[in-house]
Formats: C-alpha cells, structure tokens, sequence
C-alpha cells in the first residue's frame, strides 16, 4: 500500500512515527508537504503535482495538518478524496473540529457534557458575558488558539472585563468558558482510532499554571477512563466523523465535560504515556479501509 502523510515536517515526532510504523508493516510511505502541491481540478481528472511530479498510486493519506495552514491543508485532502484515496481523517470533519464554535454546538446538540460557553461578536455587555458563564473565575480562549496558546484564565471580574474588551478593541473573537475548580488544573485525553479508544492518558499542569497542555510544561501519565468517559470519548469524536481524533475532558462534578476535540492529535505525549505504539493502530486503521 502506498501512503502518504501531509506534514510540513518530516523530522516532527508524529510523522517519524507514523512513517516507521508503516514501512514496519511493509507499506511505502511518503510524506509531503501540503503547501508544496498544486491542486490540479478538471473534469473526471482531478490531479496533485508535488515538487516536480505527479502524485499517483496512493492508496491512503494521514492529514497532519497544523491549524495555521487549515484552509489549504484541507483542500489538499479533498483532492485526494476527489482522486478516491481513502483519508484517515476526512476533509469535512477537519474543517468542522478546527471550527471551535462549530465543534461545541455540534457536540452539544448530541447531548455532550461542556463547560457552559458564551461566544459574541463583540459585545459590549461584557458584564452579562461573564455572569453567564458563572462569574469569575472564568477561563477566555482565543477561536484559533492551539497547543494552549491563547487561553487566559481570569481570576477577578475586573481582569476577564478589561481582557474581553481588549480583544473586542483589537477585533479579536474570544470565547468565554466556565472555569471547572475541580478539575485542579489536569485533563484526560482518550485517543480514539476507527471508533475504539487505543490509549488515553490524564495531564496535569506545572505548579501556578491551569493548562495541562504539554507544550506548555504540564507532564501525563497512563490513565483507566471509566465508563461514562469511554462512552463520552467516543461520542465525540463519531459526531464529528473524526476517524482519528484526540478528545480533551475534564473531570468535574457533574461527570465528564468536552473541552475539544483534536483532528490532529500529537502521538509523543500518549506514546510516552502509555508504553503503546498508537502510530501502528493508525496504520491499521488504513489497511482495515483500503
């Protein structure tokens, strides 16, 4: 089988171990940069030139596609849909989980648990903002932060007024969120591949800091989801039809809330985590569907 995986970095943890978890299993794999390709479009031929050839053969594609080049990136996995190459991740459900907004309604009208969320454009009642989501202390999030870039908890009412009106001065959208007190500062998150989960880990974040992302210094380790979270997980990433997907939770008081839900979910943190090779159920995930 040939596969290819759209990655702007060959040498990112993720894609080395996607490449050798494939060639182990005696697949070619190629990866290619998504903003190198030309999207050729023509009536019952559509075509993608890379560098100075033709892409042709493929059987398969892993999209490895940062949140900076999601426009791009994602038409990239169209044509490839296009041209009939089965994606382990489809190019709708891309758009609709790097959608923040999109993702949380979704997820909410299947009956998903989330900490209450208040999106507007640009408001000015800023005061009415924050009592909805239950007063201070409150957590504000950029629409296109990642990797916990752009999420700023506000401890005072005064400081999440003055933030919010900052970002509506700058025309910045924010989306303002409930703070989960007992979820002191960790989160689980489930990696599900075709619909079972093969790894799930819980992060904690560094001393003072409320994010757990391991960018930003949190540490993970193995972690048992029950049963209500298993089910959670998993719900969520089959409503948005991720076929790999990361899923964020908290642990709250009343049971397992969705904070996101990644369509490109890193593979170092759960590796290290859970002593699995996760890369190898993500390459037979293909070979089960090509």
């Amino acid at each position: 089988m040939k596969i290819v995986i759209l990655s702007r970095n060959s040498r990112l943890y993720s894609t080395k171990r996607l490449v050798e978890a494939g060639v182990k299993r005696g697949h070619e794999v190629q990866v290619v940069d998504p903003l190198k390709c030309n999207i050729e479009i023509e009536k019952k031929n559509p075509a993608i030139y890379y560098k100075d050839s033709y892409l042709q053969g493929v059987d398969a594609v892993i999209p490895r596609i940062g949140a900076s080049i999601t426009f791009y990136g994602t038409a990239v996995v169209r044509q490839f849909e296009m041209m009939r190459v089965f994606t382990s991740v489809e190019s709708q459900a891309l758009i609709r989980s790097r959608d923040k907004l999109r993702s949380l309604q979704i997820l909410s009208r299947h009956g998903l648990g989330l900490p209450k969320t208040v999106f507007t454009d640009y408001s000015t009642d800023v005061d009415h903002i924050i009592k909805s989501v239950g007063g201070a202390p409150l957590v504000l999030k950029l629409l296109e932060g990642t990797q916990g870039l752009g999420v700023v908890l506000a401890e005072t009412h005064q400081a999440a007024k003055s933030i919010i009106e900052t970002f509506n001065g700058l025309k910045t959208r924010v989306i303002a969120q409930e703070f989960i007190k007992e979820a002191g500062g960790a989160d689980i998150r489930a990696f599900v591949v075709d619909n079972v989960i093969v790894g799930a880990m819980k992060r904690q974040g560094k001393e003072g800091e409320f994010r757990s992302n391991l960018h930003r210094g949190g540490t993970a380790q193995i972690y048992q989801l029950t049963d209500e979270e298993e089910n959670t997980a998993l719900k969520a990433a089959k409503v948005l039809g991720l076929g790999v997907a990361g899923v964020d939770m908290l642990q709250s008081d009343r049971g397992p809330l969705v904070l996101e839900v990644n369509s490109s979910p890193g593979l170092e943190g759960i590796e290290r985590a859970t002593q699995k090779d996760i890369a190898k159920q993500v390459i037979r995930f293909l070979e089960r569907n090509v």
